[in-house]
């Protein structure tokens, strides 16, 4: 995360709302050696305490495993190039503007019998943002297939105790100067995520 205080004042809520809207980061659990990574879907309580996902059996985190690690979920935002000559101010460099939470905690497997109750109200969450189509839910597949689908999965919690969001922004520059960018870059769409951060720069959070 950024160490400028200035990207880094936004409330706990909006930073829980943020991750818990995209629903998609990378994990990474501390093991022996280099950090396990593994990019997950997952879901996060209204009050950002927990999280629950679902990791295949085979993944390396599954077999590490066998008592909780201390983990870390990065959820990132979108995210843009910034150019220097679109401040119209001397003496600026190139940067990078982005959007990013992090939860920070344990992360334990569940039991087996946990995993249908976390899909279906995964799913579910997903599911309800593209009504009017009718909602997909899992009672929709044939039994044995669903019961051999999920023998490959298995369910994982992760105990949240620290959320840091950064949303990097041009706060530590004039208002003036961070508007005058943010007309430029988003008229640029030079990748994902560009007219996003053109709109957030603004309206940067409090």
């Amino acid at each position: 995360m950024h160490p400028n205080p200035a990207f880094r004042k936004t409330a706990r809520d909006r930073n829980v709302a943020f991750a818990r809207e995209l629903g998609f980061g990378m994990l990474a659990v501390a093991d022996k050696g280099a950090p396990l990574l593994s990019h997950v879907p997952f879901l996060l309580s209204e009050d950002g305490a927990q999280v629950e996902f679902h990791l295949v059996r085979s993944n390396p985190i599954v077999r590490a495993l066998v008592e909780p690690l201390p983990a870390r979920l990065a959820v990132q935002g979108p995210f843009s190039y910034v150019s220097p000559d679109w401040y119209g101010v001397e003496d600026q460099v190139p940067t990078w503007n982005y959007v990013a939470v992090h939860l920070t905690g344990p992360v334990s497997l569940m039991p087996d019998a946990c995993l249908q109750d976390v899909l279906d109200r995964q799913s579910a969450f997903f599911e309800e943002r593209l009504r009017p189509k009718r909602p997909w839910t899992s009672d929709k597949m044939t039994p044995d297939v669903m019961v051999r689908m999920m023998r490959q999965i298995v369910p994982a919690r992760m105990t949240v105790e620290q959320i840091d969001g950064t949303w990097k922004l041009n706060q530590n520059k004039p208002e003036d100067v961070r508007l005058r960018a943010a007309a430029p870059l988003g008229a640029a769409r030079q990748g994902i995520g560009t007219r996003e951060i053109s709109d957030m720069m603004r309206e940067p959070p409090d």
